[in-house]
């Protein structure tokens, strides 16, 4: 990944104002400079994170996830073994946990991952909770008997290579359930990015998990209320996957 640079970083040259770019940005409004940059999350994913989950309010709430809420309890084995790439300060693998699954989380973000062991220390949840970068980390082959990719947004090269490793994570039958925005979230404003790259299909999920059985797969609206930043009508795709036996 390259340097964690703003736009002031990036170009010096003289703002239309004669104030150079670092002055007039000074000038901005405090949330719209954190916009800014947090829309070139890619140049640094890790130092976004950080700065997001190190908010006091948790910005994308403590409930789970609606749709994981209601197809976990459909499709996952009671007590198995569930992988959570992504989880961030643990919203959604805490919840799985209090069910009574066996949840291994993995986040980039060593805020999120702190913040997810101190929260599951207080309340008394056991599960392994890991902070590593999801592009290097030695996935697991055949270890789950489920995967829960929520809101996982990758650029097209790290998701060629990390949503096959979803897959191959599961043993025979195993489940992956899965929801992200699709490109017609980019006329809301509920969340999510804001690059058509990072932002998903029915058409796209079909081609990345060719290898399994799709249970269900469709791009449809939904009121999202999952905190500060995730919150109104919302443009998702979402499915059931099943890894074959």
């Amino acid at each position: 990944m390259n340097s964690y640079l703003t736009a002031c970083d990036k170009n010096c040259k003289k703002a239309r104002s004669g104030k150079t770019v670092a002055e007039s940005t000074r000038m901005v409004d405090h949330r719209e400079e954190i916009d800014i940059v947090a829309t070139d999350k890619w140049a640094n994913p890790q130092a976004m994170w950080d700065q997001r989950y190190s908010e006091p309010e948790p910005v994308y709430g403590t409930r789970p996830n609606v749709y994981l809420e209601k197809q976990a309890m459909l499709h996952f084995k009671r007590g198995g073994k569930i992988l959570m790439p992504g989880d961030g300060y643990g919203r959604n693998g805490h919840w799985l946990a209090r069910q009574g699954f066996a949840v291994h989380t993995v986040d980039l973000s060593p805020v999120g991952v702190q913040r997810s062991r101190k929260n599951a220390q207080d309340a008394r949840l056991a599960l392994k909770i890991e902070q590593a970068d999801l592009m290097t980390w030695d996935w697991p082959v055949a270890e789950y008997d489920g995967v829960a990719a929520i809101f996982l947004h990758l650029p097209p090269e790290m998701r060629a290579k990390i949503h096959p490793a979803m897959l191959r994570a599961l043993k025979p039958g195993g489940i992956l359930i899965f929801e992200a925005f699709t490109p017609e979230q980019l006329q809301f404003h509920s969340g999510g990015p804001k690059d058509a790259a990072l932002l998903y299909t029915a058409e796209v999920l079909r081609s990345d998990f060719t290898t399994a059985e799709v249970l269900e797969l469709e791009e449809v609206r939904v009121h999202v209320d999952e905190g500060p930043k995730h919150s109104g009508m919302s443009a998702v795709v979402h499915g059931i996957f099943r890894a074959r036996q």
